[in-house]
């Protein structure tokens, strides 16, 4: 019997000695899975495989397709006619598409063409430059495009927006979901903020257009609302769906689920305590499933429709646990398939029967690779915050995790301000990477993040640097009880507005940290509101103008809740990390801010992408981001 206890528990550390910690060159090899919907004859799962190459410094795409219940995958050569196509009109016989169209003459070359070799640009209006792009008066246009053979004499593709200095889909991120045939297919629904230049960068009034192909007029179909409208989409019955948010200006209002019946614009979660990140209506119309982030997490939930019939409307979360429900792909017989990830696994697909309340994993991409990875564990903590409030907040612990030793702790700062920090899996700010290099990682869902209520949410407004530092300090105090935790070797990392909390938390930590990691984070909120492309984001979340002397909510934002202002506090390494791209966050933040610390003669590093934008997209570029990364934890860490 012994002898088999020993065989048992040999073979138990052979398979354990076998696993390996993740490292960034091993995260660079997981299979980046996008679904491309259901075939058209129900039975299989069409998706797509990225696999970044490094060599290459791009990522090489693949298409497979899988049975709807599981199975095994076959690479397909091409996915063409495979899966019905939302661009093609009801009829078959035009498609939707997009063009980008020049509009403006904004180069010094539109204006002086006899120059050939001058590079100006000329503005007299902001949206001179957008996200990562300079404005050249070229702008994204809907286009309607007559399908025939080669053969055939085809009309020229129609301009549904021509002439119009606006973009559809939006930019930076817009793509085809910004437009949609209505059922019939006499008319085209699009997403538009029909503003331009000043007005453009003050506001977030999207709207959704309504163009009839037949008469080749245009109307606006929520014009009564000044917020966001995004994301069309018709019922089954033919009922106009969308995505609202109420206040111009606010890019993180509460997102609600909006259908129009017999006139009647329906609010089907007006009186539910969340925002809502995507929808999909049931085959027979009488229900919306719909994603949003709940306590730390993404969970799928469904909201009955009552139409006109004087029915309660009742929201219910049927799915829960510690992963991320993350997008939808579709139905098949009784179960929903939809994208899940979590902290210790990449985007995979899973079919959720919604009669039997179970979960089947359809895709399969990763699960060899993940064999041979040490597993981390990913453990959500309640804290008490400072006003008396509980705080989800995740930690995740190193593989082979032994609470008899001590580790070096990482508090993580999300960015937004009002992003989610949920069970997501990131190919940058990865934590199961963190944790394998040795460190336990503290993520606390702090001031500002959706899942935890609309107050919750809309708290961080106005008040960058006030409760939410306080969150963060509760949560970095809190786990530092833990007798496992080296008090003395605590860091601070994040990015965007984490990137700002760390350069805040660097003046008022008190020597609670040893090293600071900020990406692309505002260092100079006077500075940020004056080159920033967003004007809305700053006049909402700073509370307006620096130049407002009265008043005080602003004057609060650009003093004592600017971390420049803090500088002189400043005595702990700290590494800074830009994109020479970033227009949301300039270069200029990260330049004062390692200026600023070489100065005050404080170790510092200064990492430049000049390629890249407020994220890090080119795989060797990603390495080199993760190398510097760790490097600076290990040297003053």
């Amino acid at each position: 019997m012994k002898k088999y206890i020993f065989l048992i528990f040999s073979i138990v550390t052979m398979n354990a000695n076998a696993q390996e910690n993740l490292t960034p060159e091993k995260l660079w090899q997981i299979g980046r899975v996008t679904p491309i919907g259901i075939s058209k004859d129900g039975k299989s799962l069409i998706y797509k495989v990225g696999t970044p190459n490094i060599q290459e410094n791009k990522i090489i795409s693949k298409f497979y397709s899988v049975p709807v219940g599981g199975g095994n995958a076959t690479l397909l050569e091409k996915i063409d006619g495979l899966v019905a196509d939302k661009n093609i009109s009801p009829s078959g016989k035009e498609k939707l598409l997009n063009n980008a169209v020049k509009v403006e003459k904004l180069l010094g070359s539109d204006l002086y063409p006899e120059l050939t070799k001058t590079t100006a640009q000329v503005y007299d209006n902001l949206d001179y430059r957008h996200w990562d792009t300079w404005n050249d008066g070229t702008h994204n246009h809907v286009f309607i495009e007559t399908i025939g053979s080669e053969t055939e004499n085809v009309l020229p593709a129609i301009d549904i927006m021509k002439n119009e200095p606006y973009d559809s889909p939006q930019k930076p991120h817009g793509g085809d979901e910004d437009y949609i045939w209505s059922p019939d297919g006499t008319k085209v629904i699009y997403v538009c903020k029909k503003k331009a230049g000043t007005a453009y960068a003050l506001s977030t009034n999207t709207d959704l257009y309504e163009y009839d192909i037949n008469t080749q007029k245009t109307r606006n179909l929520t014009e009564t609302n000044l917020g966001y409208d995004t994301h069309p989409s018709f019922s089954p019955q033919g009922d106009l769906t969308w995505l609202q948010m109420k206040r111009d200006g606010y890019e993180a209002d509460k997102n609600d689920i909006i259908v129009r019946h017999k006139g009647m614009d329906i609010n089907l979660t007006a009186s539910w305590d969340g925002t809502v990140d995507s929808f999909l209506w049931s085959k027979d119309g009488k229900k919306v499933y719909f994603i949003a982030p709940v306590g730390g997490t993404k969970q799928l939930f469904e909201v009955n429709f009552p139409g006109l019939a004087r029915i309660a409307v009742r929201v219910v979360q049927i799915t829960d646990g510690n992963f991320d429900v993350s997008g939808f792909v579709g139905f098949s017989g009784t179960s929903v398939l939809v994208t899940r990830t979590s902290h210790t696994m990449a985007t995979e697909v899973f079919s959720y029967d919604l009669t039997k309340k179970s979960w089947k994993q359809i895709t399969k991409v990763n699960d060899e690779f993940y064999s041979k990875i040490a597993k981390c564990t990913s453990e959500k903590r309640i804290v008490t915050t400072t006003d008396g409030k509980k705080m989800v907040v995740w930690v995740i612990l190193p593989p082979n995790f032994d609470k008899t030793k001590k580790y070096p702790t990482l508090l993580y700062c999300q960015g937004g301000p009002q992003s989610a920090l949920t069970q997501y899996y990131s190919f940058r700010w990865n934590f199961q990477l963190m944790a394998s290099q040795g460190y336990i990682v503290v993520a606390p869902n702090r001031r500002g993040m959706p899942g935890h209520g609309v107050k919750w949410n809309e708290q961080i407004s106005g008040d960058w640097g006030g409760q939410v530092m306080d969150d963060y300090l509760a949560a970095i105090d809190d786990i530092s009880k833990e007798a496992y935790v080296d008090k003395n070797r605590l860091g601070a990392v994040g990015a965007s507005y984490g990137g700002y909390s760390v350069f805040q938390l660097a003046g008022i930590h008190k020597n609670r940290f040893k090293t600071f990691i900020s990406h692309c984070g505002i260092f100079n909120t006077e500075s940020m509101y004056g080159t920033t492309e967003e004007v809305f984001f700053t006049n909402w979340d700073s509370g307006g103008a620096y130049w407002e002397k009265d008043n005080k909510i602003a004057q609060k934002t650009y003093n004592e809740f600017n971390p420049i202002k803090l500088v002189n506090n400043w005595n702990t390494p700290i590494m800074i990390i830009q994109g020479g791209k970033d227009y949301r966050v300039p270069i200029g933040q990260g330049q004062e801010a390692f200026q600023a610390a070489q100065l005050k003669g404080i170790k510092s590093k200064f990492l430049l992408f000049p390629d890249e934008n407020h994220w890090v997209l080119k795989p060797q570029n990603a390495l080199v981001w993760q190398g510097e990364f760790f490097k600076w934890l290990k040297e003053t860490l």
